[in-house]
């Protein structure tokens, strides 16, 4: 092989690795912003429903050690249970790893902007994840107020660990 083919290959390979290397393990941005902050994943919706069901989660969390078993965590569902009176949070908690994990979470139960929905907090410990599984679990507290439990219409993951 030729000098100048060698020099081609090593002036192409250090493009490759400027171009791909500089990216890290989260990913880039080609509009010369980077992502940092705040993590989100889950569920982020709100469904109206006339038989008394709040719905609406959100998970957050960086890219910290201190934050992955907040990212394990994905609200399925947030609602009002009208028979036990409960404001119930469903969640699927997805290990990725290859160790076996038991999960603390904690959920605190909102209602929207201006509401009058008294902040209301579950927590659920040693929910057992098998390495590279998913398990789905619901967190519950009773429900503070007198009415149908409309004014609570937002559920978030305040606090995910996992040993």
């Amino acid at each position: 092989m030729k000098m100048r083919h060698v020099r081609a290959i090593a002036v192409f390979g250090i493009a490759v690795v400027a171009l791909t290397g500089a990216r890290g393990s989260h990913g880039g941005s080609c509009g010369g912003s980077s992502s940092s902050g705040s993590h989100s994943s889950g569920s982020n919706h709100n469904d109206s429903d006339t038989s008394g069901s709040s719905t609406g989660g959100s998970v957050t969390g960086g890219s910290s050690s201190a934050n992955k078993a907040v990212r394990d965590v994905t609200i399925d569902d947030c609602t009002f249970d009208a028979a036990t009176k409960n404001l119930v949070a469903r969640i699927t908690v997805k290990n990725g790893g290859v160790l076996d994990y038991d999960y603390s979470v904690t959920m605190k139960f909102t209602g929207g902007a201006g509401g009058t929905a008294v902040p209301a907090t579950a927590t659920k410990t040693a929910i057992a994840v098998a390495a590279g599984a998913s398990e789905t679990t619901e967190l519950s507290t009773s429900y503070p107020g007198s009415g149908d439990g409309s004014e609570y219409t937002k559920c978030e993951v305040t606090r995910a660990s996992r040993s």
